[in-house]
């Protein structure tokens, strides 16, 4: 290869698929965590926690020659277990209950992780171990890994333009039928730019793949687009339903199904496990994206970015959650990348700025949009 302008868009090509990677993680992370604040309103304040029991799960079981479908359903399963436990416990209480808890066994299942090094080695971490799609890439799997792809690419354009959809619909509907209603601009702009992005990651992976020799982030990326896909679908469909009609009811005030004979305590215990196995199944995925796990790599700063995740996008929202990761990542990937090789400020001086700039962000979405881009402003219950 001696042209240096492909040389170059190949370079480029890997921070792209590095960026859309972990925002596909973390929209797969957060998903579960919509479904346990956004629609029940179930606080989960150590989420992380979910992640680890995942992530060392899978690659535990993994070292152990078990395949890799079946060591990401036990993660999910034990993640599932653990919102059981916490859920038996807690959802009984009061909410602030459940938030306290929450942050507690995220930090025991870090410690256990950092100190019983006969299962996971302590602070020295697992290396090494098994990695899916780690091959030698014939002209077959190539093919394979790009009619995915493509699929994939057209599904979320198509998912995107559902929500604004319906967004628009619900703009004209809130704001009445005498006078003509306003363009919603805001609308127009995120479609652009996320259809612009969607089409960028695209090109970017199909000239890493075809111009390039296969590496396994290549084909991690498409894995983790899959099995986002699967869940956000899976989702859609359960959060529509007659069940996840109760799930919002009960966010709203569980007095009213309670009172229609639903066993409020059978329905969020439902919730709490399926965002949690939601989140282990993340971490899964985490842990391959990584190659190497430690207990001070699930800090609790993820949990925090998870919940901008959610109040970005909307919470209630699953195609919010979405753009929420989108917008998260490719925010973090210019302040985190680009600033310190422009010589605007140094790496540790960006991450400040990263914190500072974040929230401020929030602050004026609250004021702006408290719903979030695409929350439904008619199911906000701040304030009542």
């Amino acid at each position: 290869m001696n042209n240096p302008l492909l040389e170059q868009f190949i370079g480029i090509s890997g921070l792209i698929i590095y960026v859309t990677t972990s925002a596909g993680i973390y929209s797969i992370f957060a998903l579960g965590l919509n479904l346990q604040w956004g629609f029940t309103g179930l606080i989960n304040f150590g989420v992380v926690g979910f992640m680890t029991l995942g992530a060392y799960t899978s690659v535990l079981l993994t070292v152990v020659g078990v395949p890799f479908i079946l060591a990401v359903l036990m993660g999910a399963i034990l993640a599932a277990i653990l919102g059981l436990l916490i859920g038996l416990s807690t959802l009984r209480l009061r909410e602030d209950y459940l938030a306290i808890v929450t942050i507690g066994v995220s930090e025991l299942v870090r410690l256990v992780a950092s100190n019983e090094e006969w299962l996971t080695r302590g602070v020295r971490g697992l290396q090494g171990y098994p990695l899916p799609l780690n091959i030698e890439a014939g002209l077959p799997m190539k093919i394979l890994l790009t009619v995915v792809f493509s699929l994939l690419a057209l599904y979320a354009q198509w998912t995107l333009y559902k929500s604004l959809a319906y967004q628009w619909k619900q703009n004209k509907e809130i704001q009445g039928k005498s006078y003509q209603p306003r363009k919603p601009f805001s609308l127009i702009v995120w479609g652009i730019i996320t259809t612009s992005l969607i089409l960028i990651v695209y090109l970017a992976w199909i000239i890493a793949l075809w111009f390039d020799s296969y590496e396994y982030n290549q084909g991690l990326m498409v894995l983790v687009l899959l099995v986002l896909a699967i869940v956000y679908a899976s989702l859609e469909l359960l959060v529509n339903s007659p069940w996840g009609r109760v799930l919002k009811s009960i966010r709203e005030d569980e007095e009213v199904p309670r009172a229609l004979g639903k066993n409020i305590l059978l329905y969020k215990l439902q919730a709490f496990m399926l965002g949690g196995a939601i989140a282990g199944t993340a971490g899964a995925f985490f842990a391959w994206q990584l190659r190497a796990i430690y207990p001070d790599r699930f800090e609790p700063l993820i949990t925090f970015n998870t919940w901008i995740i959610v109040v970005l996008g909307g919470s209630g929202s699953n195609a919010g959650t979405l753009l929420g990761a989108v917008i998260f990542w490719s925010y973090d990937s210019l302040t985190r990348f680009i600033l310190p090789q422009l010589g605007i400020s140094s790496q540790s001086q960006a991450g400040y700025f990263r914190i500072m700039i974040i929230g401020l962000i929030l602050m004026i979405l609250m004021v702006w949009r408290p719903q979030g881009i695409l929350g439904k402003k008619e199911e906000l219950t701040l304030g009542r």
